[in-house]
């Protein structure tokens, strides 16, 4: 999963000074907000989430990183996504760091999201058009 050409999808993001730390370079705290951001721009842009009144909610229950080389402002990363398992309500997504045009990442993780009611914030299977989305990124 180190590799540009395992990932159907690239949300650009452009790193900000307060994103280095006292070392130089992008706090690992960082990376977690990038993954969430590449995440739920494709679920809001590709799936139509509507975050703010819609009837379901995608709630993180895990997550991971590991990091192979480091980045800092006022680097151009791009975010690759694909999705490693999708289930009724949950589902896994797989995620990667670049730096703008390098085929090796600097940092893959993970994190799993269960979608439930807004409402009763119980589990619930995953709506057509989340789901129609998150099938292209199956891999």
């Amino acid at each position: 999963m180190n590799q540009r050409t395992d990932y159907p999808h690239f949300q650009p993001i452009t790193t900000r000074w307060h994103d280095n730390d006292a070392y130089g370079h992008i706090n690992n705290v960082t990376y977690y907000s990038f993954f969430d951001t590449a995440v739920n721009t494709y679920l809001i842009e590709v799936g139509g989430l509507d975050i703010h009144d819609g009837a379901v909610v995608g709630f993180v229950v895990s997550s991971s990183c590991d990091y192979f080389a480091s980045i800092a402002f006022p680097d151009r990363i791009e975010i690759g996504l694909r999705v490693g398992k999708l289930g009724n309500s949950s589902v896994q997504y797989e995620l990667a760091v670049f730096k703008a045009w390098e085929d090796e990442a600097c940092a893959v993780g993970r994190f799993v999201h269960v979608f439930v009611d807004r409402a009763s914030n119980q589990p619930m299977a995953i709506p057509a058009g989340l789901r129609d989305a998150l099938e292209r990124l199956v891999v």
